[in-house]
């Protein structure tokens, strides 16, 4: 299988493309490759992409800082992949009902609950793929993004024994993600804005109780999802997880 579409090095990473049965992502890994090492796979927020500045950058930090392999792919109607007609009215209801001041979990649960039954088993078969790969091999899995990622992470990491440790965050208590989260018993970190003026604190806090992990701990800080301090993204998690 010609899985990889591009190939380059830059500052000590290697960096590539690929194409998974029509899902493009990105692979970052040290360049002489890490076969065994913890594999983080890295969800993009709502409205992002696989190669958000944030979330590449925090790759990048991965794989220098601790010899990790990083990947992330677009979720259904992002990125590279086009939008659904469906996925479009989701989307145009969403921003109206910001534009308008109202609640948008009435068309958040919705239409989260449909990428993530999408995106769930893109992911897996991604997993597959590159733990098939000589210079990634089967070592540990890890898993984290927040507010999209965590809807579309959290139903993953309760399907997938092959994610043992994983950070979430920003993300209401929508019904299938509490369902979701009573499977999860892997350590996880929970971010926690605690002025989303989107997300109440009420919310978040429901979805942190229904994990069923026995280490998990929940990270404040000042402000809204939309920023999201570095010392909170880099908490340091997968090394303890994964030694």
């Amino acid at each position: 299988m010609n899985l990889f579409t591009d190939d380059s090095t830059v500052d000590g990473v290697r960096r590539r493309g690929f194409l998974l049965e029509g899902v493009p992502g990105v692979l970052w890994t040290p360049p002489a490759g890490a076969p065994g090492a913890p594999l983080i796979l890295s969800g993009h927020g709502g409205g992002l992409h696989k190669e958000a500045p944030g979330l590449a950058a925090r790759a990048r930090r991965l794989v220098r800082d601790h010899g990790y392999s990083v990947a992330a792919i677009d979720a259904p109607g992002h990125g590279d992949r086009p939008r659904s007609a469906r996925d479009q009215r989701w989307v145009d209801d969403m921003l109206g009902a910001r534009e308008r001041g109202e609640p948008l979990d009435p068309v958040l649960a919705e239409f989260n609950a449909s990428l993530a039954e999408r995106a769930v088993p893109e992911w897996r078969a991604t997993i597959d793929a590159l733990q098939g790969l000589d210079d990634i091999g089967a070592g540990p899995v890890g898993y984290t993004g927040m507010t999209l990622a965590s809807a579309i992470g959290i139903p993953l990491a309760a399907a997938e024994p092959r994610i043992l440790a994983a950070t979430f965050g920003g993300i209401g208590a929508h019904r299938f993600v509490l369902d979701a989260a009573r499977e999860v018993s892997i350590p996880i970190e929970f971010l926690f804005p605690l002025d989303d003026a989107e997300i109440s604190r009420e919310s978040q806090l429901a979805v942190f109780d229904a994990f069923g992990s026995a280490e998990k701990a929940l990270l404040g800080f000042p402000g809204s999802h939309f920023r999201v301090p570095a010392e909170r993204l880099d908490t340091g998690l997968f090394p303890r997880a994964f030694g």
